[in-house]
């Protein structure tokens, strides 16, 4: 059966062509990429973005963000996690004095809930959801818990964003191999992975003072202070040869990098880590060690 518009078949058919032909790089196009050729691996990718930056083709803050988007392909939930010993967590039977202490003291938005062992998450708690219960004694705390999302280790921080962005959730429980808690990770904590830092509840709009009180008595202590006004600050006397700042002593201390809710003591100070990004230690809680208040370091 003949074709019955064989002019538009045939003009199809040239366009497509075309297309094709355009598609195909040109030979001044081929000797280009073969005199410069484009990154064959993520250190030369890295390279080549510290190059674009050099020549101001992207702004520093843009490399960055591009650079954190490569590492946190290699990276897990269980990589960035706060631990499960070092978790916030509420308890199901708790009294509203309790809860509402709890929260007030940790400045969490948003808080794991437990019944009988603290492995037993059971859902999901938002501060502001205690209001409630003060205008409405007689709800149900298990009334006002959201859902928990569980997630493995293993889980990759893209596919994890992803899930977060689809889900409108923004912490999420990590289970070990066995179906154990792990630790618990946010939508935060995934995200400066690729922007640095975000402002949360640690930062103070008076970036020039690294050392400030908490209501419970001890003290908020910048990882960028200098040892010496840490020293002052407490009446100790952390050494000073080998570091600066309070963030490097604890890291030798520590032979790398502490992560959150991890804790060293240095002479009378214990310093507990309340936020670590980018490789550094932002802030530490810093109380005096047991038995050490009067102690020299």
């Amino acid at each position: 059966m003949s074709d019955p518009h064989p002019s538009r078949t045939g003009a199809g058919r040239d366009a497509r062509r075309a297309g094709a032909d355009a598609d195909k790089p040109n030979l001044f196009q081929r000797l280009i990429e073969f005199m410069s050729p484009g990154p064959d691996s993520r250190r030369e990718l890295i390279e080549t973005l510290a190059d674009a930056e050099d020549r101001e083709l992207i702004a520093p803050e843009s490399r960055m963000m591009l650079e954190g988007v490569l590492r946190m392909a290699d990276l897990t939930a269980g990589d960035v996690m706060v631990a499960a010993p070092h978790m916030d967590l509420l308890d199901i039977g708790a009294d509203y004095d309790a809860l509402l202490h709890a929260v007030i003291d940790t400045g969490h938005s948003r808080f794991p809930v437990y019944d009988g062992a603290r492995d037993n998450i059971i859902g999901i708690l938002l501060a502001k959801d205690l209001l409630k219960l003060q205008r409405a004694p007689e709800l149900n705390l298990r009334t006002l818990l959201r859902p928990a999302v569980f997630v493995p280790e293993s889980k990759g921080l893209n596919e994890l964003l992803r899930d977060f962005r689809g889900n409108r959730n923004h912490l999420a429980i990590v289970i070990d191999e066995f179906g154990s808690t792990a630790g618990l990770i946010t939508i935060e904590d995934v995200l400066e992975e690729i922007v640095g830092e975000i402002e949360d509840e640690f930062d103070d709009e008076d970036g020039d003072s690294s050392i400030y009180t908490l209501a419970d008595g001890s003290q908020r202590v910048a990882g960028d202070a200098e040892i010496t006004a840490v020293n002052e600050a407490f009446g100790v006397a952390l050494p000073t040869e080998d570091f600066d700042t309070i963030g490097g002593l604890v890291a030798q201390e520590f032979g790398r990098v502490p992560r959150r809710g991890e804790v060293v003591t240095l002479g009378p100070l214990q310093f507990h880590v309340m936020l670590a990004r980018g490789g550094a230690v932002r802030w530490f809680k810093v109380t005096h060690a047991p038995g050490g208040a009067g102690d020299d370091a």
